[in-house]
């Protein structure tokens, strides 16, 4: 005997559209919710339309400017826009700062992450709490401070460390020292690593505070030792938060001013080694020559000036870049 059973189910309730529910949310959303959603929202597109206007005044600009430059703008070693014709470019300071900021990041993310751990890992809570506040006393020096000890303290004490690396890594033609004043984009490096050091050092020691405990609680119960806790549960956790650190330290050394105009060589010219004195950077070249500048200089500056700005978007863009494929190291689904 063939029995067939014939189930259907019962019809869903008609789902009302969309736009319908997104009105009925409004209308049981709260006034102080609506008000502080409309803040936000208008903050936001504020925040792109002072970029956007930021972006065509740099633009427009510098359109004038290039126009009239008998050079090209962006391989020559020259910067004269009050010169007949005028002839400027931007190699000279595309290389130093790119240089001197690669220079600061070297020297200054790998301690400023051993200071972090050593905050937040090894030092007891009085130490550490004193640690912590003298690097909070460095974020807050100004820069014209920072300049005043470079050229008077830093400068004149780097001429044993120049001759050093002369003796053993001349060789290499990067770090060869012909004897002359050190003021060098190696200087400037070192100065800024200096002063990027407390902004990436906060930014990392906050982010290692926040591994979860349970992490860290079960390595050691695993038998590792406090250096592999580190390794295999603090780092990881807190990648993506140094990579962040380390973009808001490199954006202040991108775009330093008055400390590396204090300490760099006018000599606008580029030099096969990091230890001759001479080169140039963005915003030192803007800062040492706007006031001096005719119309057409101006214009020049703020060409240039436009130039930073996209380097600095870009960077920024690279580590969002970098953060985004990196999330599972970012602790949101720890």
């Amino acid at each position: 005997m063939d029995i067939s059973t014939n189930t259907t189910a019962p019809p869903l309730p008609a789902q009302p559209p969309a736009a319908e529910q997104k009105r009925a949310a409004r209308a049981t959303t709260r006034p102080g919710d609506r008000i502080f959603l409309g803040l936000s929202r208008g903050s936001g597109i504020f925040l792109l339309v002072v970029m956007a206007a930021i972006a065509v005044f740099l633009t427009y600009r510098a359109a004038v400017a290039i126009s009239k430059d008998e050079a090209n703008f962006f391989t020559t070693f020259e910067w004269n826009p009050t010169g007949s014709p005028p002839m400027f470019g931007i190699a000279v300071l595309a290389f130093g700062t790119i240089v001197s900021s690669i220079i600061a990041m070297a020297i200054a993310v790998p301690v400023s992450v051993g200071i972090a751990l050593f905050i937040t890992h090894y030092a007891p809570r009085k130490l550490g709490g004193v640690v912590a506040y003298v690097i909070d006393l460095l974020a807050a020096v100004p820069s014209i401070v920072y300049g005043l000890w470079g050229i008077l303290v830093l400068v004149p004490k780097l001429d044993g460390l120049y001759g050093w690396l002369d003796d053993y890594f001349g060789w290499t033609g990067i770090l060869s020292w012909q004897g002359g004043a050190p003021r060098s984009l190696f200087t400037v490096g070192i100065l800024l690593a200096i002063m990027i050091l407390p902004i990436i050092t906060n930014v990392s020691r906050e982010v290692f505070r926040q591994v979860p405990q349970m992490h860290e609680e079960a390595a050691l119960a695993l038998g590792a030792t406090r250096w592999e806790v580190i390794r295999m549960s603090v780092l990881p956790f807190g990648r993506s938060g140094i990579i962040s650190a380390s973009m808001l330290g490199l954006g202040r050394a991108l775009g330093e001013t008055m400390a590396v105009a204090m300490v760099l060589s006018p000599l606008f010219d580029i030099q096969v080694s990091l230890l001759d004195y001479g080169g140039g950077t963005f915003a030192q070249n803007i800062a040492s020559k706007f006031n001096e500048a005719n119309p057409l200089g101006r214009d020049a500056l703020i060409a240039s000036g436009l130039v930073l700005f996209v380097i600095t978007l870009l960077v920024n863009g690279a580590a969002r870049m970098i953060i985004a494929r990196r999330k599972e190291y970012s602790g949101a689904n720890a």
